[in-house]
């Protein structure tokens, strides 16, 4: 079953473009994933400072390792000391 996935990641101000930088490369790197169907980044219009992936994998499997990557784990070294809260992960199935 194919797992949608919705990320909501708020910078601190004074670290945005770091953060930018790790994403943007998370991107690049996440893109290559075989399991990896979507992943794509947004940034807010109101606030530059949140950011937003939405993601489709083909299987739970397929997300477990892509959690597990060097890219992934270098961005949660940046969670309690760049962003302004723990980033809300909401996983979801695709209802119609």
């Amino acid at each position: 079953m194919k797992i949608h996935l919705t990320a909501v990641i708020k910078a601190k101000e004074e670290h945005r473009s770091e953060v930018l930088d790790v994403l943007q490369n998370m991107v690049q790197e996440t893109r290559k994933e075989e399991a990896c169907e979507l992943y794509n980044l947004h940034q807010g219009i109101e606030d530059k400072n949140h950011f937003v992936f939405y993601e489709i994998w083909k299987s739970e499997e397929g997300l477990a390792q892509h959690n597990e990557q060097p890219y992934i784990k270098a961005f949660g070294a940046l969670i309690d000391e760049k962003l302004q809260e723990t980033p809300q992960i909401y996983t979801t199935n695709l209802l119609s």
